[in-house]
């Protein structure tokens, strides 16, 4: 549309370039590729591992870094809207990236796209006219839900990403996205900056309730995420209802049969028909982490995180279910720590919850140093499946 067209013209030069096609004559829309390119322009990253030292250059950066939130000129939540297309079905010569053996997309290779777009999107929103490179360093901190409306994702049909800042704290922003092809298939996940420097605010136009209702919504998921962290097992007990039915499954794997009568113990457990202990539905994988899967800031790129993780999980529901399962959710990736090139990154898949179809699967992700041989969490992700057929109920063996 007029009004699309005229917002791509105030993005920055890569992302604001139209090209022509020599058949319509209609614009181009950027793709994957140019968005990368463009984030390595804004910090100054190299693209060669041995000259990829930024540190240094970005250091002379941070005086020209606000002192106060208000000294930012705010801006308007279409500034920072972006439209990129990923072409699988007009340039196949990229689908081999995409494809998986069941001839449909990668959904990690999607994440890894969804993580890069949103940090542009926020850098879209924070750049300053006058300065060539941001003094920001913007990385992704938390991705509270992406919903799948479809189960499968299409090779052969272009796909078009779309997003915009939908809420900005003092030091935090977070993007909401779409993901369309065919017909709407919607993706919504949060990317946030983490570091505690100023981001400009947003600037509400007038009348607009679409705009309102958005900025509502962000203030609304920080605040659920504050709950969230507060109820945490780490700081607060167990509800009555948490306690009574974990006590409930318990009860329900006790074997009376192999003791006498009052002498049953936590030892005599039994387990029920049609399902699986807990501790046999795990995988475990291992990543060496190559320069090649480094980010702008030469630590490992956050959606390779996500898509290795992901690969993991699809792979723990698949061997859990013995048919192929569908992504129909990721919830609550929270990053904690960055990972640093050359770490030992160790996976673990868990099958933590399962109901008729629907697998519910916990990995995390912790880094290893050979040299003080110490393991430090770095993510938790969620995944919920959906199986062909209908799966055992998975049952913890123990109490804890």
């Amino acid at each position: 549309s007029a009004c699309r067209l005229c917002t791509m013209r105030k993005l920055p030069s890569v992302l604001a370039r139209t090209l022509t096609s020599g058949t319509s004559g209609s614009p181009v829309l950027p793709d994957m590729s140019e968005v990368r390119s463009r984030l390595r322009d804004i910090v100054g990253a190299s693209t060669n591992w041995r000259y990829s030292v930024v540190g240094q250059e970005r250091k002379a950066l941070h005086t020209s870094l606000a002192k106060r939130q208000e000294d930012l000129s705010p801006r308007r939540m279409k500034d920072s809207y972006l439209e990129v297309i990923l072409p699988l079905g007009s340039q196949p010569e990229i689908r081999e990236k995409y494809l998986n053996v069941h001839n449909s997309v990668r959904f990690g290779r999607i994440l890894e796209d969804l993580d890069s777009l949103g940090v542009l999107i926020c850098y879209t929103h924070t750049k300053q006219e006058m300065q060539p490179r941001s003094p920001l360093s913007i990385v992704t901190a938390l991705v509270d839900k992406i919903n799948l409306c479809k189960k499968i994702i299409y090779p052969d049909c272009d796909i078009k990403f779309t997003g915009n800042v939908s809420w900005v704290g003092r030091t935090s922003m977070e993007v909401k996205m779409h993901m369309l092809q065919v017909s709407s298939r919607d993706f919504s996940p949060s990317y946030y900056s983490s570091l505690p420097v100023w981001v400009p605010m947003f600037l509400l136009e007038r009348n607009s309730e679409k705009e309102a209702g958005r900025a509502g919504e962000g203030a609304l998921n920080k605040l659920k995420r504050i709950d969230f962290s507060t109820a945490s097992l780490l700081k607060m007990a167990p509800t009555a209802e948490e306690r009574n039915i974990v006590h409930d499954i318990f009860l329900n794997t006790l074997d009376t049969r192999q003791e006498g009568e009052g002498t049953v113990s936590f030892r005599s457990r039994k387990l029920p028909p049609n399902s699986v202990w807990m501790e046999d539905a795990k995988l475990k994988g291992l990543q060496i982490c190559h320069p090649q899967e480094r980010n702008i800031f030469n630590r490992i790129f956050g959606g390779f995180l996500m898509r290795k993780a992901f690969e993991l999980g699809w792979a723990t529901a698949c061997s859990y279910g013995c048919s192929r399962p569908f992504i129909v959710s990721v919830d609550d990736i929270m990053f904690q720590r960055p990972v640093e090139v050359g770490s030992l990154l160790l996976l673990s898949g868990q099958v933590c919850y399962t109901e008729k179809n629907y697998i519910q699967v916990r990995v995390h992700s912790e880094v290893y140093d050979p040299d003080t041989r110490e393991h430090q969490t770095t993510n938790i992700f969620h995944f919920t499946f959906i199986s062909e057929n209908e799966v055992p109920r998975v049952v913890p063996k123990t109490y804890g």
